[in-house]
């Protein structure tokens, strides 16, 4: 889906409030030759995601008690031109709590995920229940004292709806939200409706499988770090697997996309999370998150948060681009904070179509002191396997332990194709 042609010039927002409010804050984003002013419309999405598809599923919301599980990417697209080009003609967003509120949905109780319901947290921090200041409706955080909805706080709901922009990479934890709200559901006999949106990930399947040991909330399940599939097809494979817990089945519908494929360009038009703020770092996003398990940091403190990579240990001399990582949006402690790190700049490279530990072994390899570079549980739960820290320690090249990932993957593959559905 290629929200805006021309978004590799790229823009953010730093968190959407809801489209009837006028305080939306703004900012451009300055990685690319050319940027695009944003104010409250994008030029149509020629895609459809399952949000804006709401006659197929609004009859199962009308005169029940529902839940949505949602983020400030939970957004549908309203023609400002409704008799324009549809191709070309402004769009505007509209939250979906909003939309369904003005068509009498009763929305009991939103369910916010990592980062927040307006998505300014930083990754890791917790987030407390409150009050949408909006609408007055009860927010219950899934990532504060509990990730997963209790029996009490389903009770009175009637039906779920899902609604988060993914970005198709195993450590990114909206995927583990949707498992555990999945099997909540399952346990409590409700049934959850996703809405399903585009995975700007979804062109290639790459990286290490998740070993059985070492799962947790950076990966519940046995898949490659990137599985090329929207999250809507990832809810089916997840209920048709029996991979929720106890092998229980969830009622799940998915509302499905129209007009899209694997090999869509698709542009978000609000940034998924603080630090994932354009197309660029969104598509390096599955090899320098690999750093996030290390002491290396990957642009977070920066404008350019999965665009490079440093350290202050770092052999300088065998780098000619440093930078001083600083508190900003979404980091408030980035790591090597007011620290000189010496690293590489990647935001004008070429597109990946695969992850790449090429970084990773250059950072380990160019480590004044060897030992600084691993934080060992970090890294083997992003990773999904010890393997990989020990083949980079060993002086593996990257094509050897990539080839050492193609068993399982085929493996995964023949499994993912059961439940594709563009």
């Amino acid at each position: 889906m290629a929200f805006l042609s021309s978004f590799k010039s790229t823009f953010f927002i730093w968190f959407l409030v809801f489209s009837s409010c006028a305080n939306q804050e703004k900012a451009n984003n300055t990685v690319t030759k050319t940027n695009v002013q944003v104010e409250d419309s994008v030029i149509a999405p020629p895609v459809t995601v399952g949000a804006n598809r709401t006659e197929r599923y609004i009859n199962e919301l009308l005169n029940k008690k529902v839940g949505i599980v949602a983020n400030q990417t939970s957004v549908i697209f309203k023609a400002t031109d409704p008799e324009g080009d549809s191709t070309q003609a402004p769009f505007r967003y509209e939250h979906l709590v909003d939309s369904l509120l003005a068509m009498n949905v009763d929305i009991k109780t939103v369910f916010a995920p990592e980062h927040g319901f307006r998505g300014a947290a930083d990754a890791g921090e917790k987030i407390k229940d409150s009050i949408d200041p909006k609408t007055g409706i009860p927010l219950i955080s899934l990532y504060g004292k509990n990730r997963k909805p209790s029996a009490a706080q389903l009770n009175d709901l009637d039906v779920i709806v899902f609604d988060i922009q993914d970005v198709g990479v195993r450590f990114y934890t909206y995927i583990a939200t949707l498992q555990l709200v999945m099997e909540a559901c399952a346990e409590n006999g409700k049934p959850i409706i996703v809405l399903d949106r585009p995975n700007p990930n979804a062109h290639y399947i790459d990286g290490p499988t998740m070993e059985k040991a070492h799962t947790g909330f950076l990966g519940m399940t046995e898949i490659p770090l990137v599985y090329g599939m929207t999250i809507g097809e990832y809810a089916q494979m997840l209920n048709g697997e029996g991979w929720l817990e106890g092998g229980k089945k969830a009622d799940l519908k998915v509302i499905s996309l129209d007009n899209w494929t694997y090999e869509t360009e698709y542009s978000l038009p609000i940034r998924p999370s603080p630090n994932l703020p354009n197309d660029k770092s969104i598509n390096l996003y599955p090899s320098l998150g690999l750093f996030e398990g290390t002491n290396i940091n990957a642009g977070r403190g920066t404008e350019y948060q999965f665009q490079r990579y440093g350290a202050s240990f770092l052999d300088s001399t065998q780098y000619s681009f440093s930078y001083i990582p600083k508190p900003n949006f979404g980091s408030k402690h980035p790591k090597e904070e007011g620290k000189k790190c010496f690293g590489k700049d990647l935001s004008e490279i070429p597109k990946k179509n695969e992850v790449s530990l090429h970084w990773v072994i250059d950072s380990y390899m160019n480590a004044k002191d060897k030992s600084l570079v691993f934080n060992t549980s970090g890294f083997t739960k992003h990773a999904g396997t010890k393997k990989l820290q020990q083949q980079i320690e060993q002086g593996l090249k990257e094509e050897e332990i990539k080839a050492s990932w193609q068993p399982q993957l085929e493996e995964f593959k023949k499994i993912r194709a059961k439940y594709l559905m563009y």
